[in-house]
């Protein structure tokens, strides 16, 4: 059994750990996206925004604002979104916001941001963010 004190005392390490961890989590999730982007040569600014249940958008959209919306209907499930709205909302500090961004421009915007802050903690980016199944 654990005493109070004990769980008080570490618990600055423990939410340390858990935002690195979040950050991880988010500079892989938005790697798959940025080459899932780059592989299909998507471009142009979009908008996304995340699930609003009180608008009755119960799942996150990415609107088109250049370009076809039917090439990024074709490229990401309701599910996908779904976990880039969480990513991007975390990164933001921001959940409810909505982001617009180009598409080209994830890596720079997004993923090199979250490379400096998970390197300037100390981590160690220990290989090529992995690639998911089609």
């Amino acid at each position: 059994m654990k005493k109070l004190s004990t769980l008080l005392a570490q618990r600055q390490a423990v939410l340390r750990q858990a935002r690195l961890a979040n950050l991880a989590f988010a500079y892989r999730t938005l790697g798959i996206f940025e080459r899932r982007v780059a592989r299909a040569h998507l471009s142009g600014r979009v908008v996304l925004k995340p699930a609003a249940p009180h608008a009755e958008r119960y799942w996150a959209v990415l609107l088109a604002l250049e370009g076809s919306q039917s090439v990024i209907e074709e490229h990401f499930t309701d599910e996908d979104l779904m976990e880039l709205a969480d990513v991007l909302g975390f990164i933001a500090g921001n959940d409810s916001a909505e982001i617009t961004f180009r598409l080209e421009e994830l890596a720079e915007g997004f993923l090199l941001p979250l490379r400096v802050e998970l390197e300037r903690e100390g981590v160690k980016i220990d290989g090529p963010v992995p690639v998911i199944e089609e």
